[in-house]
């Protein structure tokens, strides 16, 4: 293919990934309220004392817009890792085309997996710091319901994007583009590396800045098995 047909070929890869967001954010906006409730739940489990209020006429549709895009964004996670896939395998070999299914499969379970880890797991030890850290200054939080969801929902995704870093390994080792002596002789500059996408990519707090490093560098003790593996 020449630059000019890869251009076409990712425009229309991105223009079908969109499209099955937005189909998947329309019918999930029928649900908007209940996904609304299941996305607060841990922050009402664990801020004893939080009050979720609107602050605009507009505000609790928009949230409900939030809410069914970023529940098209995971129902529709198989259909645009295969529009990745699609992409990329022009400039693979045929025996490697055939990994297409694996592929899609193990992305889209890393994905939610991350996401899964990120609402069961990290929500509830960072609401339970944040409101003792209200209790210490004797303040009652009053939290606008949506800054609570772009918090929520850009801290989901981030970990979704994070846990695809074992089948990105998988692939690049397969490729040859890593190996595990490469990626242990560069896991001081990773760990580096690490904090500072950690930093980037959560809110302006140290909680959720190690709760995301750590199993960052989890994940890349992982890769490094299985590039040693492959």
């Amino acid at each position: 293919m020449t630059f000019l047909e890869h251009l076409g070929e990712l425009r229309s890869c991105l223009s079908r990934a969109v499209l099955s967001i937005v189909v998947c954010g329309i019918t999930a906006f029928v649900w908007a309220g209940e996904l609304f409730h299941f996305l607060t739940a841990p922050l009402v489990a664990h801020f004893s004392e939080a009050q979720l209020i609107g602050t605009g006429p507009a505000e609790a549709f928009i949230v409900k817009l939030k809410v069914s895009l970023g529940a098209g964004i995971l129902i529709s996670s198989p259909y645009w890792f295969y529009q990745i896939w699609r992409f990329v395998s022009p400039g693979m070999y045929s025996k490697e085309r055939r990994l297409a299914v694996p592929f899609v499969a193990g992305s889209t379970l890393c994905f939610l997996t991350g996401v899964s880890f990120c609402f069961f797991t990290i929500f509830p030890y960072a609401f339970q710091f944040f409101d003792a850290e209200f209790s210490s200054i004797g303040v009652a939080p009053q939290i606008r319901i949506g800054e609570y969801l772009s918090f929520a929902i850009k801290l989901l995704l981030v970990f979704g994007v994070v846990f695809e870093l074992p089948v990105l390994s998988y692939f690049l080792a397969r490729l040859g583009l890593i190996t595990h002596t490469w990626l242990i002789e560069n896991g001081r500059y990773a760990v580096v590396a690490v904090f500072i996408a950690a930093a980037i990519f959560t809110p302006p707090d140290i909680v959720t800045q190690v709760l995301l490093a750590f199993p960052l560098i989890l994940l890349y003790i992982i890769c490094i098995l299985i590039a040693y593996c492959v």
